[in-house]
């Protein structure tokens, strides 16, 4: 069975990705730093690099965002066959000071700004509309040559003159009426980008993709997918509403959550999501797999651990790194690991077993929607690969450099802790009749909630009908919250009188 769970809060939205109740992709969103991948920015070129072959770009984010040369090319090079980019000059494409639309295609990672496009692209449920290219391409997932030639003649009788359209995997089957109003929707929206770019001074968001919530729908729920919770009635109603322009006959997979029951706890998610942070993997086996992720690559080693098998050393040896190749294509889709991966798989001497090690690698990775690619085998007998890197890894996400060990550990982020508490508080407004709540936090939360994240405090209030008092305590560990107190309000400011 495979399952979409989303967990919507006032904090953050969460989004779990299961198949077998196995959790294998993960997706966060939290309200203080969306993602901005597929927004569209009337930017000003800050920088032209002819060393680089690249540009800056003022797009009005805190870092300047970094603009290849290839991704520069206006619509006539880029259209013409004869010309690679290659020998073509950044300075030829773009000056200092110039205004351009770009459009954000990996989001700000670490030290580096987003990387950028001239080249829009606009991703509907059937298609992606691509206004600078000539071109009709078809999802690789539709294996059926009939069906492939199809959609394509359709999409040529459909498509206006010199507009490039990549034919999606939710097309397969669908017919003519409806891939025209999923065309007909997009082309709209770029015409609006076109009207908004003239009248708008750099730099500028012009654009917003859609949020995770409405993406997740948009992208990932699709006839493979038998059911999708989500523990929000307002953005319920919003899934619904959405589906029926999209996909009308998935609404009824659509259940609604208790939003008093913390939905990831209650389903085992947050249990799945605390082993994806460990850099221990167990395997079913006995054996384990180590992940070490540096800031320039990923490293993965392979280990027998408590498996010793029967006789043969070499089937030992080759189960474990076999159940190892599936469980590295699982971690690397969960952690959204990206860049540089280097896998230590057990020595084998047989040069066959190592061939079919790699091809179920790449079977597994084949689930995988992000872009990845097996290199081979070092002399050192390492296994060398790279994955797209769109936006930050998991880790990074959830989790932040330690005070207590100057950065050597990890503890959680401060959006991860907030979300617990709200959930909590959630829980005892709907579960108790308490007018008012006393929480103790680690000094640091208790300043953000008091001070930095005040308004959200209050709506919180407001929404539960609960009164809460955030209390600072330097003996509680910053991953951790306690509940000091639940009833009265009269009880409430007794306690905090005599404090």
């Amino acid at each position: 069975m495979n399952e979409i769970v989303i967990d919507s809060g006032l904090a953050q939205s969460r989004v779990a990705i299961l198949e077998n109740n196995d959790l294998v992709e993960y997706y966060i969103e939290t309200k203080n730093s969306k993602r901005i991948v597929g927004n569209i920015y009337k930017g000003r070129v800050k920088n032209v690099l002819p060393g680089m072959q690249a540009a800056f770009i003022d797009i009005g984010l805190e870092k300047n965002a970094f603009l290849y040369v290839k991704d520069a090319m206006p619509p006539e090079l880029l259209n013409d066959k004869n010309v690679s980019y290659k020998d073509v000059s950044i300075r030829d494409v773009v000056k200092n000071g110039q205004e351009i639309v770009v459009q954000v295609i990996k989001e700000p990672i670490d030290s580096k700004g987003a990387r950028v496009t001239t080249h829009l692209t606009f991703p509907g449920r059937y298609l992606v509309l691509m206004p600078y290219v000539d071109y009709v391409g078809i999802s690789r997932k539709i294996e059926s040559e009939e069906e492939r030639g199809r959609l394509k003649e359709i999409i040529e009788n459909i498509r206006p003159d010199k507009i490039g359209i990549i034919i999606r995997t939710e097309s397969e089957g669908k017919n003519e009426e409806d891939l025209r109003e999923d065309l007909k929707y997009l082309l709209r929206l770029w015409e609006k980008i076109e009207r908004e770019k003239k009248f708008t001074f750099a730099p500028k968001l012009i654009y917003k993709d859609l949020d995770l919530i409405h993406r997740t729908v948009r992208d990932m729920f699709t006839d493979d997918i038998d059911e999708l919770k989500i523990n929000d009635k307002v953005y319920y109603e919003k899934i619904l509403d959405f589906l029926e322009l999209i996909s009308p006959h998935l609404k009824n997979r659509v259940k609604y959550f208790d939003p008093g029951i913390n939905i990831f706890s209650y389903l085992g998610i947050e249990k799945k999501i605390k082993n994806a942070l460990s850099s221990k993997v167990w395997l079913k086996s006995g054996g384990y797999i180590i992940i070490d992720e540096t800031e320039a690559m990923t490293i993965i080693d392979v280990n027998t651990g408590k498996y010793v098998g029967m006789n043969d050393l070499e089937e030992t040896i080759f189960k474990v790194n076999m159940e190892a190749a599936k469980e590295i294509a699982k971690q690397l889709r969960l952690r959204d690991i990206g860049g540089i991966i280097i896998i230590d798989f057990i020595d084998m001497k047989d040069s066959s077993r190592e061939k079919q090690i790699i091809d179920i690698l790449n079977k597994e990775l084949s689930k995988d929607r992000v872009r990845t690619n097996i290199l081979g085998m070092t002399q050192l007998g390492l296994l060398e690969m790279t994955r797209k890197k769109v936006r930050n890894r998991i880790s990074s996400i959830l989790e932040r450099s330690c005070p207590y060990c100057n950065g050597t550990g990890r503890v959680f982020a401060q959006d991860t802790i907030i979300n617990y508490i709200e959930h909590e508080l959630k829980r005892i407004s709907l579960h108790t009749n308490s007018e008012g709540v006393i929480i103790e936090v680690n000094p640091e939360i208790e300043n953000v909630l008091n001070v930095e994240r005040k308004s959200y405090l209050k709506e919180l209030e407001k929404i539960l009908n609960l009164k809460i008092v955030i209390l600072g305590n330097k003996e509680i560990h910053v991953n951790d919250f306690k509940v000091k107190f639940m009833g009265k309000l009269s009880r409430i400011k007794e306690i905090l009188n005599s404090t």
